[in-house]
């Protein structure tokens, strides 16, 4: 069974930032997470976190900024039995180890560094994401757990009609603010929504509109041809539905598009925060819909 992993809420506690892909600056607060098991959590969430005696950055608390590389630890262990821990971290004095066999790789902390900083695609992590590594567990204060949830498909078998989901939709800033006043817009998953439109410098776009949507009947068009591609409506369907990674979408993320613009309910808009470059942060994960009207 596939699972997704998500969080409920996009706000941050107060004084914290998102890492983003920047370097982290000294002494600054940040969100970041790790990737357990369910018994491995319990007694984190009980008593703490301890240090790892070795690893690529030598001894510490190993950390990602990223929830959905985090939720692939441990690794080989089923999913379904992994916990994500969400915590916000005191950085201290930071130190980019930016290759391997950095002089300073296991020996950061006898430097007078309290964490250590592997930059993304800098040829040390083979996800090409970045990495953290925290000496003192002090430094590190839990937020939540975050449990995997099961996928839910709409269409899946017709087993899903007629349902409600969140989406998103990414636009210009002029035409964000015609379509909260009339309601008609295009829409689609949070980060992916944030790259629209995709010739629009990023801090002329909107905030991505987060939206209700009774999606209907729905129709899965999963191979480019399909016989009912562009011609879904025309039988019977009020949505058409792309699965993830069915080589429709370069980005390998499942589409939306919604017939009937009335379908569709304007909850929130949600624009970039300031300490991560600018970049909006899909905090719900791959459970979050895209939606476009063609």
């Amino acid at each position: 069974m596939p699972y997704r992993w998500a969080e409920e809420d996009f706000e941050l506690p107060p004084g914290v930032e998102r890492l983003g892909s920047a370097a982290p600056k000294d002494n600054r607060y940040y969100v970041m997470y790790h990737g357990t098991s369910s018994s491995s959590a319990q007694v984190i969430l009980k008593s703490g976190f301890q240090q790892s005696p070795d690893g690529m950055l030598g001894r510490g608390v190993y950390l990602s900024r990223d929830l959905q590389k985090a939720s692939r630890y441990p690794l080989k262990w089923p999913e379904s039995d992994r916990v994500v821990i969400k915590v916000k971290v005191n950085v201290g004095k930071v130190i980019a180890i930016n290759r391997q066999n950095h002089p300073q790789q296991k020996t950061w902390h006898d430097h007078g560094y309290d964490t250590a900083w592997v930059p993304p695609n800098c040829g040390m992590v083979p996800s090409g994401l970045e990495e953290d590594c925290v000496w003192d567990p002090q430094r590190i204060k839990i937020v939540r757990a975050i449990k995997p949830q099961p996928v839910v498909q709409p269409g899946g078998g017709g087993a899903y009609h007629y349902r409600s989901y969140v989406m998103y939709h990414g636009t210009s800033r002029d035409n964000a603010e015609k379509i909260l006043k009339s309601g008609l817009f295009k829409h689609r998953d949070l980060q992916k929504a944030s790259r629209y439109p995709l010739d629009l410098p990023e801090k002329d776009r909107v905030p991505s509109l987060r939206v209700k949507v009774n999606v209907g009947k729905v129709k899965r068009i999963d191979y480019q041809d399909h016989p009912q591609q562009k011609t879904w409506h025309d039988h019977g369907y009020d949505t058409a539905w792309v699965p993830p990674n069915c080589l429709m979408v370069k980005s390998g993320l499942e589409e939306d598009c919604v017939w009937d613009p009335r379908r569709i309910e304007v909850m929130k808009a949600i624009k970039p925060q300031p300490g991560g470059g600018g970049a909006f942060y899909n905090t719900v994960g791959s459970v979050l819909r895209k939606h476009c009207l063609s």
